[in-house]
């Protein structure tokens, strides 16, 4: 299997999940929500490690997201998140997780289109994450949700200024979120920084994450790009299911070459 490819597991499914990781040696993205952590043992976190770890397996983590946002205007917001994201953090310490994935919060509408509001908060919140996110020996990859165009995350990545902050670009949220947006756009907006993607389709109505080729997404420009870098980022194939994701690792090689 491709050594930059992951797949979307939910934390609580791990035990469904983890014989066939072991076998097919698929990689997982770890995704948490924030109740799994009021009830995680550090010995489970331990088991799954050492199961994959013993498989040559890298890990990702998908931090929670639900009702938390580092840009908050809410401090009472922006503690339970920093609460949240400090958990994740050692959650991928002891998996071994070389990259986080974390949502951003930002929505235009909430801000009143307005996004220094949001960034003003935002910054001095990741830049006082940053030593927890140094002694977990992890890459963080902000993802885009509901940005209309780059900026606003190019803007925060780039003034956090930190090796171990980085992008991770969602292919599904641009089409539902930019689609008036050219894909090459985004991507050279944040190539310096780009470590990690989110794959999956839709048909820019909902985020329906369909297998690959199964929506109207243009993959032509992404595999331009990954064409051209001398190292490409890792990726994680977001499928919400069994049957789904057989379907999108079919097709990555037709939609994706450049990673095959």
């Amino acid at each position: 299997m491709n050594p930059l490819l992951h797949v979307h597991v939910p934390w609580r499914e791990i035990d469904l999940w983890l014989d066939q990781l072991l076998e097919r040696q698929l990689q997982p993205e770890l995704g948490f929500l924030g109740e799994d952590f009021d009830r995680l043992k550090p010995a489970e976190l331990e088991r799954v490690a050492a199961a994959l770890q013993k498989a040559d397996l890298a890990v990702t983590v998908h931090a929670p997201f639900m009702d938390l946002n580092p840009g908050a205007l809410e401090p009472i917001v922006r503690e339970a998140t920093r609460q949240r994201l400090g958990q994740a953090l050692d959650a991928a310490d002891r998996l071994g997780a070389r990259l986080m994935v974390i949502h951003p919060g930002y929505d235009h509408w909430h801000y009143d289109h307005n996004p220094q509001l949001w960034l003003d908060q935002a910054l001095p919140f990741f830049r006082e994450l940053l030593p927890a996110i140094e002694r977990a020996k992890v890459r963080i990859g902000i993802e885009n949700i509901f940005e209309t165009s780059p900026e606003t995350l190019a803007g925060l990545v780039s003034a956090i200024d930190h090796p171990r902050c980085g992008h991770c670009f969602d292919v599904g949220h641009w089409n539902l979120f930019a689609a008036d947006s050219r894909m090459e756009t985004w991507l050279a907006a944040l190539a310096d920084k780009l470590y990690h993607l989110h794959l999956h389709d839709n048909f820019g109505r909902t985020d329906e994450h369909l297998p690959l080729g199964e929506g109207n997404i243009d993959f032509n420009p992404l595999n331009t790009f990954l064409a051209r870098q001398p190292v490409l980022p890792t990726m994680t194939l977001e499928a919400h299911s069994s049957a789904h994701l057989e379907r999108s690792l079919a097709a990555l090689p037709g939609r994706l070459p450049a990673v095959c």
